[in-house]
Protein backbone atom coordinates (compact mmCIF):
# COMPACT_ATOMS: atom_id res chain seq x y z
CA UNK A 1 0.00 0.00 0.00
CA UNK A 2 1.17 3.40 -1.11
CA UNK A 3 1.81 5.57 1.74
CA UNK A 4 0.78 9.02 -0.27
CA UNK A 5 -3.13 9.99 -0.32
CA UNK A 6 -4.75 10.92 -3.00
CA UNK A 7 -7.49 13.89 -3.45
CA UNK A 8 -10.86 13.06 -2.69
CA UNK A 9 -13.29 16.53 -3.07
CA UNK A 10 -16.59 16.34 -1.19
CA UNK A 11 -19.61 18.64 -1.81
CA UNK A 12 -22.50 18.21 1.20
CA UNK A 13 -26.07 17.92 0.77
CA UNK A 14 -26.22 19.74 4.45
CA UNK A 15 -26.71 23.33 4.10
CA UNK A 16 -25.24 26.27 6.50
CA UNK A 17 -26.56 29.28 3.78
CA UNK A 18 -30.00 29.55 1.88
CA UNK A 19 -28.13 31.17 -0.95
CA UNK A 20 -27.24 29.98 -4.43
CA UNK A 21 -23.77 30.07 -3.70
CA UNK A 22 -24.04 27.63 -1.24
CA UNK A 23 -26.49 25.64 -2.82
CA UNK A 24 -25.87 21.81 -3.90
CA UNK A 25 -25.57 22.39 -6.79
CA UNK A 26 -22.86 25.09 -6.61
CA UNK A 27 -20.65 22.64 -5.04
CA UNK A 28 -21.07 19.98 -7.43
CA UNK A 29 -19.64 22.31 -9.65
CA UNK A 30 -17.56 23.42 -7.34
CA UNK A 31 -16.14 19.44 -7.09
CA UNK A 32 -16.00 19.63 -11.02
CA UNK A 33 -13.36 22.33 -10.95
CA UNK A 34 -11.34 21.23 -8.48
CA UNK A 35 -11.01 17.72 -10.67
CA UNK A 36 -8.97 20.41 -13.19
CA UNK A 37 -10.51 19.79 -16.44
CA UNK A 38 -7.82 21.57 -18.43
CA UNK A 39 -6.14 18.45 -19.28
CA UNK A 40 -8.93 17.94 -21.71
CA UNK A 41 -7.28 19.24 -25.36
CA UNK A 42 -9.49 20.90 -27.85
CA UNK A 43 -11.96 18.24 -30.05
CA UNK A 44 -11.15 15.57 -27.54
CA UNK A 45 -14.10 12.59 -27.63
CA UNK A 46 -15.54 12.63 -24.14
CA UNK A 47 -16.75 9.27 -23.00
CA UNK A 48 -19.62 10.15 -19.77
CA UNK A 49 -19.99 6.58 -18.54
CA UNK A 50 -23.09 6.62 -17.12
CA UNK A 51 -26.11 3.97 -16.13
CA UNK A 52 -29.10 5.46 -17.56
CA UNK A 53 -31.51 2.93 -15.53
CA UNK A 54 -34.02 0.52 -16.98
CA UNK A 55 -37.52 0.56 -17.28
CA UNK A 56 -39.89 2.12 -14.12
CA UNK A 57 -36.84 2.91 -12.18
CA UNK A 58 -36.38 6.95 -11.81
CA UNK A 59 -33.45 7.23 -9.43
CA UNK A 60 -30.48 7.45 -11.64
CA UNK A 61 -28.99 10.81 -11.37
CA UNK A 62 -30.61 13.81 -12.33
CA UNK A 63 -30.64 15.22 -15.94
CA UNK A 64 -30.26 18.61 -14.05
CA UNK A 65 -26.71 17.33 -12.74
CA UNK A 66 -25.61 15.21 -15.62
CA UNK A 67 -25.83 18.60 -17.82
CA UNK A 68 -23.53 21.02 -15.40
CA UNK A 69 -20.82 18.07 -15.91
CA UNK A 70 -21.85 18.43 -19.90
CA UNK A 71 -21.26 22.31 -19.84
CA UNK A 72 -18.06 22.35 -17.98
CA UNK A 73 -16.69 19.88 -20.68
CA UNK A 74 -17.85 21.80 -23.30
CA UNK A 75 -15.98 24.86 -22.53
CA UNK A 76 -12.66 22.54 -22.93
CA UNK A 77 -13.48 22.67 -26.46
CA UNK A 78 -13.85 19.24 -26.38
CA UNK A 79 -16.60 16.99 -27.80
CA UNK A 80 -18.25 14.95 -24.94
CA UNK A 81 -20.95 12.24 -25.23
CA UNK A 82 -23.11 10.15 -22.37
CA UNK A 83 -22.69 6.64 -23.16
CA UNK A 84 -24.36 3.26 -21.77
CA UNK A 85 -25.47 -0.44 -23.23
CA UNK A 86 -27.74 0.03 -26.66
CA UNK A 87 -31.51 -1.03 -24.09
CA UNK A 88 -30.23 1.70 -21.33
CA UNK A 89 -29.29 4.53 -24.53
CA UNK A 90 -32.26 3.45 -26.70
CA UNK A 91 -35.02 4.11 -23.56
CA UNK A 92 -32.70 6.68 -21.65
CA UNK A 93 -35.90 9.56 -22.83
CA UNK A 94 -38.46 7.47 -20.40
CA UNK A 95 -35.86 8.88 -17.76
CA UNK A 96 -35.19 12.43 -18.88
CA UNK A 97 -32.52 12.06 -20.93
CA UNK A 98 -31.84 13.52 -24.15
CA UNK A 99 -29.16 15.10 -26.18
CA UNK A 100 -31.34 18.37 -25.85
CA UNK A 101 -31.79 17.87 -21.81
CA UNK A 102 -28.44 16.82 -21.52
CA UNK A 103 -26.62 18.89 -23.46
CA UNK A 104 -24.81 16.44 -25.92
CA UNK A 105 -25.58 12.90 -27.78
CA UNK A 106 -26.29 9.91 -26.29
CA UNK A 107 -24.27 6.98 -28.24
CA UNK A 108 -24.43 3.19 -27.49
CA UNK A 109 -20.88 1.91 -26.28
CA UNK A 110 -21.14 -0.97 -28.25
CA UNK A 111 -23.20 -0.02 -31.47
CA UNK A 112 -26.96 -0.26 -31.80
CA UNK A 113 -26.59 -4.21 -31.73
CA UNK A 114 -23.74 -4.90 -29.10
CA UNK A 115 -21.52 -5.80 -31.76
CA UNK A 116 -18.97 -3.11 -31.94
CA UNK A 117 -16.48 -4.73 -29.41
CA UNK A 118 -13.11 -5.23 -28.93
CA UNK A 119 -11.77 -8.77 -26.98
CA UNK A 120 -9.95 -7.55 -24.63
CA UNK A 121 -7.61 -10.54 -22.59
CA UNK A 122 -7.68 -11.24 -19.03
CA UNK A 123 -7.38 -14.84 -18.34
CA UNK A 124 -9.48 -15.11 -14.76
CA UNK A 125 -10.66 -18.49 -13.65
CA UNK A 126 -11.11 -20.02 -17.07
CA UNK A 127 -12.78 -16.47 -18.82
CA UNK A 128 -9.83 -15.66 -21.50
CA UNK A 129 -11.60 -12.35 -22.81
CA UNK A 130 -13.62 -9.73 -22.42
CA UNK A 131 -15.72 -7.33 -25.10
CA UNK A 132 -15.53 -4.23 -24.23
CA UNK A 133 -17.67 -1.38 -25.85
CA UNK A 134 -16.24 -0.48 -29.34
CA UNK A 135 -17.32 3.50 -28.24
CA UNK A 136 -15.53 3.71 -25.01
CA UNK A 137 -12.43 2.28 -26.53
CA UNK A 138 -11.56 4.58 -28.81
CA UNK A 139 -12.46 7.81 -26.65
CA UNK A 140 -10.22 10.08 -25.65
CA UNK A 141 -10.74 10.88 -21.98
CA UNK A 142 -13.49 9.25 -20.00
CA UNK A 143 -15.82 10.29 -16.97
CA UNK A 144 -17.05 8.05 -14.40
CA UNK A 145 -20.44 9.49 -13.50
CA UNK A 146 -22.15 7.53 -10.76
CA UNK A 147 -24.66 6.66 -8.68
CA UNK A 148 -23.93 5.35 -5.86
CA UNK A 149 -26.09 2.53 -4.38
CA UNK A 150 -26.16 -1.05 -3.20
CA UNK A 151 -25.79 -4.17 -5.44
CA UNK A 152 -27.30 -7.51 -5.01
CA UNK A 153 -24.63 -9.16 -6.59
CA UNK A 154 -21.51 -7.68 -4.92
CA UNK A 155 -22.64 -5.35 -2.11
CA UNK A 156 -22.12 -1.51 -3.70
CA UNK A 157 -22.16 -0.48 -7.38
CA UNK A 158 -20.22 2.51 -8.08
CA UNK A 159 -17.43 3.99 -10.21
CA UNK A 160 -15.94 0.50 -10.73
CA UNK A 161 -18.92 -1.49 -10.99
CA UNK A 162 -20.23 1.15 -13.74
CA UNK A 163 -16.92 0.48 -15.99
CA UNK A 164 -16.37 -3.53 -14.91
CA UNK A 165 -19.89 -4.40 -15.79
CA UNK A 166 -21.29 -0.89 -17.74
CA UNK A 167 -17.99 -1.16 -19.82
CA UNK A 168 -18.46 -4.70 -21.66
CA UNK A 169 -20.88 -6.31 -24.22
CA UNK A 170 -24.34 -8.34 -23.10
CA UNK A 171 -22.16 -11.56 -23.49
CA UNK A 172 -19.38 -10.49 -20.90
CA UNK A 173 -21.96 -9.55 -18.06
CA UNK A 174 -24.18 -12.15 -18.13
CA UNK A 175 -22.19 -15.01 -19.39
CA UNK A 176 -18.90 -14.63 -18.37
CA UNK A 177 -19.25 -12.28 -15.11
CA UNK A 178 -22.32 -13.98 -13.80
CA UNK A 179 -21.14 -17.34 -14.26
CA UNK A 180 -17.86 -16.72 -12.69
CA UNK A 181 -18.78 -18.47 -9.63
CA UNK A 182 -18.70 -21.92 -11.29
CA UNK A 183 -14.87 -21.69 -11.17
CA UNK A 184 -14.44 -22.79 -7.34
CA UNK A 185 -16.46 -25.75 -7.05
CA UNK A 186 -19.37 -25.67 -4.05
CA UNK A 187 -21.71 -29.04 -4.70
CA UNK A 188 -20.59 -32.88 -4.52
CA UNK A 189 -22.33 -34.65 -6.53
CA UNK A 190 -21.46 -38.05 -5.47
CA UNK A 191 -22.77 -37.25 -1.37
CA UNK A 192 -26.07 -35.54 -2.54
CA UNK A 193 -29.02 -37.78 -3.50
CA UNK A 194 -31.61 -36.58 -5.73
CA UNK A 195 -33.49 -36.31 -2.56
CA UNK A 196 -31.52 -34.72 -0.67
CA UNK A 197 -30.95 -32.17 -3.48
CA UNK A 198 -34.52 -31.34 -3.61
CA UNK A 199 -34.09 -30.79 0.34
CA UNK A 200 -31.39 -28.31 -0.12
CA UNK A 201 -33.67 -26.57 -2.66
CA UNK A 202 -36.81 -25.80 -0.66
CA UNK A 203 -33.89 -25.01 2.90
CA UNK A 204 -33.66 -21.29 0.88
CA UNK A 205 -36.15 -18.69 1.43
CA UNK A 206 -34.36 -16.73 -1.82
CA UNK A 207 -34.24 -19.55 -4.59
CA UNK A 208 -31.33 -19.02 -5.03
CA UNK A 209 -31.26 -22.98 -5.35
CA UNK A 210 -32.05 -24.90 -8.80
CA UNK A 211 -32.14 -28.47 -9.19
CA UNK A 212 -32.17 -30.39 -12.15
CA UNK A 213 -33.20 -33.88 -11.60
CA UNK A 214 -32.44 -35.78 -14.80
CA UNK A 215 -28.82 -34.72 -15.09
CA UNK A 216 -28.15 -34.14 -11.39
CA UNK A 217 -27.25 -30.95 -11.34
CA UNK A 218 -27.58 -28.24 -8.76
CA UNK A 219 -26.74 -24.93 -9.39
CA UNK A 220 -26.58 -21.85 -6.33
CA UNK A 221 -27.37 -18.62 -8.18
CA UNK A 222 -25.05 -16.36 -5.69
CA UNK A 223 -26.34 -13.19 -7.21
CA UNK A 224 -29.16 -13.66 -4.80
CA UNK A 225 -27.83 -15.00 -1.88
CA UNK A 226 -27.24 -13.68 1.21
CA UNK A 227 -25.94 -16.53 3.15
CA UNK A 228 -28.49 -17.01 5.66
CA UNK A 229 -26.97 -19.86 5.61
CA UNK A 230 -29.88 -22.19 5.90
CA UNK A 231 -29.04 -24.38 3.31
CA UNK A 232 -25.89 -25.51 5.03
CA UNK A 233 -28.17 -26.06 8.24
CA UNK A 234 -30.35 -28.69 5.73
CA UNK A 235 -26.99 -30.04 4.48
CA UNK A 236 -25.69 -30.73 7.76
CA UNK A 237 -24.57 -34.15 8.27
CA UNK A 238 -23.98 -34.51 4.15
CA UNK A 239 -21.77 -31.98 3.64
CA UNK A 240 -22.48 -31.98 -0.29
CA UNK A 241 -22.52 -27.93 -0.26
CA UNK A 242 -20.36 -25.07 0.85
CA UNK A 243 -20.66 -21.61 1.01
CA UNK A 244 -17.05 -19.76 0.85
CA UNK A 245 -15.77 -16.27 0.79
CA UNK A 246 -13.84 -17.02 -1.93
CA UNK A 247 -16.46 -18.29 -4.04
CA UNK A 248 -18.29 -14.41 -3.46
CA UNK A 249 -15.34 -12.40 -4.05
CA UNK A 250 -14.69 -13.98 -7.52
CA UNK A 251 -17.21 -11.50 -8.66
CA UNK A 252 -15.20 -8.20 -7.39
CA UNK A 253 -12.02 -9.67 -8.17
CA UNK A 254 -12.99 -10.04 -11.85
CA UNK A 255 -14.84 -6.47 -11.47
CA UNK A 256 -11.70 -5.19 -10.60
CA UNK A 257 -9.50 -6.84 -13.84
CA UNK A 258 -12.23 -5.40 -15.73
CA UNK A 259 -11.99 -1.87 -14.63
CA UNK A 260 -8.31 -2.19 -15.32
CA UNK A 261 -8.96 -2.58 -18.99
CA UNK A 262 -10.96 0.30 -19.15
CA UNK A 263 -8.68 2.10 -18.03
CA UNK A 264 -5.27 1.07 -19.51
CA UNK A 265 -7.60 2.98 -22.68
CA UNK A 266 -6.79 6.76 -20.76
CA UNK A 267 -3.77 8.43 -19.73
CA UNK A 268 -4.46 9.04 -15.79
CA UNK A 269 -4.84 12.48 -16.65
CA UNK A 270 -7.54 11.75 -18.65
CA UNK A 271 -9.87 9.87 -16.22
CA UNK A 272 -12.03 11.56 -13.73
CA UNK A 273 -14.24 10.00 -11.30
CA UNK A 274 -17.72 11.60 -10.02
CA UNK A 275 -20.00 9.51 -7.41
CA UNK A 276 -23.09 11.14 -6.31
CA UNK A 277 -24.17 9.71 -2.79
CA UNK A 278 -28.29 11.02 -3.42
CA UNK A 279 -31.24 8.49 -3.73
CA UNK A 280 -29.05 5.60 -2.24
CA UNK A 281 -30.95 2.38 -2.63
CA UNK A 282 -30.24 -0.93 -2.19
CA UNK A 283 -30.35 -2.62 -5.56
CA UNK A 284 -28.63 -1.23 -8.49
CA UNK A 285 -30.50 0.86 -11.13
CA UNK A 286 -30.12 -2.04 -13.43
CA UNK A 287 -33.56 -3.70 -11.59
CA UNK A 288 -36.14 -0.94 -13.21
CA UNK A 289 -38.00 -0.68 -10.37
CA UNK A 290 -38.63 2.52 -7.73
CA UNK A 291 -36.91 1.84 -4.78
CA UNK A 292 -36.95 3.55 -0.98
CA UNK A 293 -33.74 5.41 -0.10
CA UNK A 294 -32.18 2.92 2.53
CA UNK A 295 -29.30 5.92 3.30
CA UNK A 296 -30.00 9.82 3.64
CA UNK A 297 -28.70 11.25 0.53
CA UNK A 298 -25.03 12.79 1.47
CA UNK A 299 -23.44 14.69 -1.25
CA UNK A 300 -21.10 14.12 -4.81
CA UNK A 301 -17.66 13.25 -4.58
CA UNK A 302 -14.78 13.80 -7.06
CA UNK A 303 -11.44 12.66 -8.03
CA UNK A 304 -8.90 11.11 -10.05
CA UNK A 305 -8.46 8.10 -8.50
CA UNK A 306 -11.20 5.40 -8.49
CA UNK A 307 -9.93 3.43 -5.44
CA UNK A 308 -9.96 6.88 -3.53
CA UNK A 309 -13.13 7.63 -4.29
CA UNK A 310 -14.81 4.43 -4.27
CA UNK A 311 -12.93 4.21 -0.44
CA UNK A 312 -14.84 7.43 0.42
CA UNK A 313 -17.74 6.92 -1.00
CA UNK A 314 -18.37 3.40 1.23
CA UNK A 315 -16.64 5.31 4.21
CA UNK A 316 -19.39 7.97 4.04
CA UNK A 317 -22.24 5.39 3.75
CA UNK A 318 -21.24 3.75 6.33
CA UNK A 319 -21.02 6.22 8.71
CA UNK A 320 -24.16 7.40 7.30
CA UNK A 321 -25.91 4.11 7.95
CA UNK A 322 -29.09 2.40 7.06
CA UNK A 323 -32.52 3.89 7.54
CA UNK A 324 -33.81 0.71 9.08
CA UNK A 325 -37.53 1.71 8.54
CA UNK A 326 -37.38 2.32 4.37
CA UNK A 327 -35.20 -1.47 3.89
CA UNK A 328 -37.90 -3.34 1.78
CA UNK A 329 -39.65 -5.89 3.72
CA UNK A 330 -38.36 -8.99 1.28
CA UNK A 331 -34.64 -7.93 2.51
CA UNK A 332 -33.88 -10.15 5.45
CA UNK A 333 -31.27 -7.24 7.18
CA UNK A 334 -28.58 -8.14 9.61
CA UNK A 335 -29.05 -5.42 12.20
CA UNK A 336 -27.35 -6.53 15.13
CA UNK A 337 -24.76 -3.40 16.49
CA UNK A 338 -22.41 -6.19 17.57
CA UNK A 339 -21.59 -7.31 14.24
CA UNK A 340 -18.75 -5.06 12.19
CA UNK A 341 -20.46 -4.93 8.91
CA UNK A 342 -21.11 -2.45 6.08
CA UNK A 343 -24.41 -1.10 5.74
CA UNK A 344 -24.36 -2.53 2.37
CA UNK A 345 -23.47 -5.70 3.62
CA UNK A 346 -25.93 -5.68 6.30
CA UNK A 347 -28.17 -6.04 3.53
CA UNK A 348 -26.86 -8.15 1.14
CA UNK A 349 -25.09 -10.69 3.25
CA UNK A 350 -21.56 -10.66 4.70
CA UNK A 351 -19.56 -11.99 1.78
CA UNK A 352 -20.60 -9.59 -0.08
CA UNK A 353 -18.44 -6.72 1.85
CA UNK A 354 -18.00 -3.75 -0.57
CA UNK A 355 -14.50 -3.23 0.33
CA UNK A 356 -13.66 -6.04 -1.16
CA UNK A 357 -13.39 -4.65 -4.90
CA UNK A 358 -11.57 -1.72 -3.20
CA UNK A 359 -9.35 -3.85 -2.14
CA UNK A 360 -8.55 -5.68 -5.36
CA UNK A 361 -8.49 -2.57 -7.21
CA UNK A 362 -5.63 -1.42 -4.97
CA UNK A 363 -3.42 -4.52 -5.40
CA UNK A 364 -3.75 -4.07 -9.12
CA UNK A 365 -2.76 -0.86 -8.74
CA UNK A 366 -5.67 0.84 -10.12
CA UNK A 367 -4.72 3.84 -6.79
CA UNK A 368 -5.22 4.04 -3.55
CA UNK A 369 -6.82 3.34 -0.31
CA UNK A 370 -5.42 6.33 1.15
CA UNK A 371 -7.29 9.67 0.68
CA UNK A 372 -7.69 13.05 1.92
CA UNK A 373 -11.60 13.94 1.75
CA UNK A 374 -11.69 18.24 0.98
CA UNK A 375 -15.08 19.66 1.46
CA UNK A 376 -16.21 22.31 -0.64
CA UNK A 377 -18.60 25.05 0.31
CA UNK A 378 -18.89 23.15 3.60
CA UNK A 379 -22.11 24.69 6.14
CA UNK A 380 -19.82 25.73 8.40
CA UNK A 381 -17.90 28.33 6.16
CA UNK A 382 -20.97 29.66 4.56
CA UNK A 383 -22.93 30.08 7.22
CA UNK A 384 -21.33 33.44 8.19
CA UNK A 385 -21.80 34.63 4.32
CA UNK A 386 -24.04 37.65 3.55
CA UNK A 387 -27.37 35.42 2.43
CA UNK A 388 -30.20 36.69 0.00
CA UNK A 389 -33.22 38.22 2.23
CA UNK A 390 -35.33 35.72 -0.38
CA UNK A 391 -34.56 33.08 -2.79
CA UNK A 392 -38.20 32.50 -4.41
CA UNK A 393 -38.41 34.02 -7.69
CA UNK A 394 -40.47 37.33 -7.08
CA UNK A 395 -41.29 38.33 -11.22
CA UNK A 396 -40.96 36.53 -14.78
CA UNK A 397 -37.43 36.49 -15.42
CA UNK A 398 -37.67 35.94 -19.28
CA UNK A 399 -38.84 39.45 -20.16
Amino acid sequence: MTSESAKVYFGSVKQGNRGKFASFAAKVDEVVKKLDLSTIEKKDKVAIKMHLGYEDGYQTLPVFFVRRIVEAVKKTGAFPFITDNPTSVYNAVNRGYTSETCGCPLIPFDGVKDKYLYKTQIDFRGVDTLEMGGVLHDSDVLIDLVHAKGHNTCGYGGAIKNLAIGGFSAQSRWQKYHNIWDAIPYWDSKKCTPGHAKKLVESCPDRCIKYKEVEHELKLEFDMCNQCMKCIEADKGVGSLQLKQESFSLFQEMMAIGTSKVLERFPPNKRFFINFLIDITAYCDCWGIGQPAVVNDIGVLGSKDIVAIEKATLDLIAKEGLIESMIPLYFRPNLDPKTNLHPFARIHGPMKDPYIVVDYAQKLGLGTKNYELIEVLSPVSTLTMKAPTHVSEIEPTFF
